[in-house]
């Protein structure tokens, strides 16, 4: 199910936002699992991301650990760690804080994810900004990609919010990394 505007279920936005309120990153234990898992270009992005962003990436990642039956990470595939940890990495091009894409979501339901989205294309301010928001799973392939990421964490960013119908990163990595983003 796409959820609002495409985002996610009602229940997702919600624990999304009420998690975004507190603004820092990780603990010092969920930093250094995330670089672990991650190569020096999308470490570059990570830190970009924002620290409620970075905070639900781990958690995500933690719960695919134990999905595919390791919660340290031993034996899974790193790439599949580094696409639970930046599945969202778009979302740094728009430069939203929550409140803007609280806003973002709202309008989005509203006018219709591709009305926003051909925003990002052809206007300025916040409106590209949104367009740039909405379209974030493309975006963040596209960093990926120039960051030199396997090619299971980019697609994964730009697969993440398509049915499972369209999925095609491995069906046990797709499913695992689907239920531990809870959207």
């Amino acid at each position: 199910m796409q959820g609002l505007a495409g985002f996610g279920s009602f229940r997702h936005l919600t624990s999304r936002f009420a998690g975004s309120l507190w603004p820092g990153g990780p603990n010092p234990t969920g930093e250094a699992w995330a670089r672990r898992w991650l190569l020096a270009g999308e470490r570059d992005i990570w830190t970009r991301l924002s620290g409620p962003d970075r905070r639900h990436a781990v958690g995500v990642s933690h719960r695919v650990a134990a999905s595919l039956g390791n919660a340290d990470g031993a034996g899974i595939p790193r790439q599949v760690l580094a696409a639970a940890l930046l599945h969202d990495s778009g979302k740094v091009e728009s430069g939203f804080g929550t409140f803007g894409r609280v806003f973002v979501t709202l309008v989005t339901a509203a006018a219709g994810r591709a009305q926003v989205a051909a925003w990002g294309d052809r206007d300025t301010g916040w409106r590209r900004r949104a367009g740039q928001y909405v379209r974030h799973d493309v975006l963040g392939a596209q960093l990926l990609e120039a960051a030199g990421s396997h090619p299971v964490t980019s697609t994964w960013a730009r697969e993440h919010h398509l049915p499972p119908s369209r999925w095609t990163v491995e069906p046990e990595w797709a499913h695992a990394l689907k239920a531990a983003d809870d959207d």
